[in-house]
């Protein structure tokens, strides 16, 4: 049974999701607050995790980021807040989705289905020099050291990976990150989630060797051209 843990301090929604999820056979783990929680992320080990941005003591923001210390493990965020610099905010604290209140159920139950689809891996390891990625494990290296990726900044190094040296349009990849052929995200979030990764992998990120921009079209990974 995949475990959710859902961090919201509104009495009545935490018991609206917690029902609905319950009734779709998850087990959900539940908090009110910053304080303590992320003690009990360790303990439980969830699946996926669910944040308020506002929460009475304190911000969802600052506690996404503590969780990032500890876990990989998909983080949605469920706010009211709705500007694009929110949502570009919440993502490049480490999450994975942002959804905006007031929500459907039916979205938020599907983003979970394709997002636990999706880590659903096999134990293999993907090798494009530089670049190793340990499939299994869920860890990117580039030569021997690891670089720190937030799950759906992996699921995208993955599939570009796997497919180097080949465009891919955006809604291939959009598809690949949440199963819906960008029904529920748009351009703007894969840019945001590009960019991060460029930071990490990338010499200059402003001249990409590797993640390279199709204009019009999507990406492609770029392989290294042997000496």
């Amino acid at each position: 049974m995949k475990k959710i843990f859902l961090v919201e301090d509104d009495e009545q929604l935490r018991r609206g999701i917690t029902f609905a999820l319950e009734q779709e056979s998850y087990r959900v783990v539940t908090a009110e607050k910053m304080a303590g929680t992320v003690e009990k992320i360790k303990q439980e080990q969830p699946d996926l995790i669910i944040l308020d941005i506002n929460l009475p003591d304190g911000n969802g923001l600052d506690l996404c980021m503590a969780i990032r210390k500890i876990t990989k493990t998909p983080i949605f965020f469920l706010t009211a807040l709705d500007m694009e610099t929110d949502v570009v905010a919440g993502l490049s604290v480490g999450a994975d989705d942002y959804i905006i209140k007031p929500f459907s159920l039916a979205i938020l139950k599907a983003k979970i289905i394709a997002t636990l689809r999706r880590l659903e891996t096999y134990g293999t390891e993907l090798s494009v020099p530089p670049f190793l990625l340990d499939v299994s494990a869920n860890r990117l290296f580039r030569d021997g050291q690891e670089i720190a990726l937030s799950s759906t900044e992996y699921r995208l190094v993955h599939y570009l990976l796997k497919n180097a040296g080949t465009v891919l349009e955006k809604e291939q990849l959009l598809d690949v990150l949440w199963d819906t052929q960008g029904k529920f995200v748009d351009e703007n979030t894969l840019s945001v989630n590009i960019r991060r990764i460029r930071v990490k992998i990338e010499a200059d990120p402003q001249q990409p060797e590797f993640i390279q921009t199709i204009r019009g079209v999507g990406y492609v990974w770029k392989k290294r051209r042997k000496s």
